[in-house]
């Protein structure tokens, strides 16, 4: 039994690239910013015995002791214990999101750092109610440190190659720090001024987009063909860095052309799709100044420059042309 424990809750936003898809596996540069408007959120309760895992959206509820190896939920709980320094037990998680499942948002990493966040939450509150009633006790209770925001993105990253196989670590990066990131494989993080907030569309195609096999057929085209694939990729990587320092200027209006390219060099390293051509050709002739797919490929969601006067004439041919949503947010 477990009653010093208390109930807690935690969340995390999704995302989206910017700029740099697949390049971004190749150590080239991209740029990726939250979406608020999608949110995963994940509530422990304390529960008698061992671990059950409740995840609602997906219709499972299971125990841990029943998990496969390669469940990331039952992987993100056991490592976060482990790095607590904690034997998973006693608990109910119950995980409940609104990003949808591989549209190029980050849906599973946004659930792991949720998990990571309620976890280090659950035992922290454990200990604190502990050491509150046994104030007096001669052996003084062993406290649970918190996990920071880098110990959680690297666990959670850890989880993403179970969904992605190669993953770049954008993904639990930009949502486990919940800003805007330049990112580079295997170099320090890097945030940056967004000196002119600004508006994107972001369309749904209504196809989902797993990113571990769009990423494994890109590094098998790649592998066959590698000189091609990495000048595609210093394209892309060239993008990002103007894109960067566009945003970092106010020149908001750079970006749209910038987007057309990142497009077109999406196509090329085939990674587009034809509900992603009609949303993007949807969007320019409705008048916006940029698009492009953002994530993955292969489906998920098209990324459109939301700004001025065609903002509305815009979202209305998206979804005219299909798109299962439309949801815009303010990068700042």
């Amino acid at each position: 039994m477990t009653a010093d424990r208390l109930s807690v809750t935690a969340s995390a936003p999704g995302k989206i690239i910017l700029f740099g898809e697949h390049a971004v596996v190749y150590a080239r540069p991209a740029i990726a910013v939250p979406v608020w408007q999608v949110r995963a959120q994940v509530t422990i309760d304390p529960l008698p015995g061992n671990v059950e895992i409740d995840a609602a959206d997906v219709a499972r509820w299971y125990d841990l002791r029943d998990a496969p190896p390669d469940d990331p939920i039952a992987t993100m709980v056991t490592r976060t214990c482990a790095r607590l320094g904690v034997e998973p037990q006693g608990f109910a998680i119950h995980i409940r999101s609104t990003i949808p499942v591989a549209r190029g948002l980050g849906s599973g990493a946004a659930v792991s750092v949720a998990v990571g966040r309620a976890l280090a939450k659950f035992y922290a509150t454990e200990n604190t109610e502990r050491e509150k009633s046994r104030s007096n006790s001669v052996s003084p209770v062993p406290s649970v440190a918190a996990l920071s925001v880098e110990e959680i993105s690297a666990l959670a990253y850890e989880v993403e190659k179970l969904h992605h196989g190669t993953p770049s670590g954008i993904d639990n990066t930009v949502i486990a720090f919940e800003q805007p990131v330049y990112f580079v494989r295997d170099q320090p993080i890097e945030s940056f001024r967004v000196a002119r907030p600004f508006l994107i569309a972001i369309a749904d195609t209504g196809v989902a987009a797993p990113t571990k096999i769009a990423v494994g057929d890109v590094r098998r085209a790649w592998q066959a063909d590698r000189a091609r694939y990495e000048a595609l990729f210093d394209q892309i990587g060239a993008i990002a860095r103007d894109a960067r320092a566009a945003i970092e200027r106010g020149d908001v209006g750079a970006l749209g052309p910038l987007m057309n390219a990142n497009q077109k060099l999406a196509r090329e390293i085939g990674v587009s799709s034809p509900e992603i051509e009609t949303l993007v050709d949807a969007a320019l002739r409705a008048g916006a100044r940029g698009a492009k797919l953002s994530g993955a490929g292969r489906g998920g969601n098209v990324i459109v420059l939301a700004e001025g006067e065609n903002r509305e004439k815009v979202e209305r041919a998206l979804m005219d042309a299909g798109a299962a949503r439309v949801i815009v947010t303010k990068v700042e």
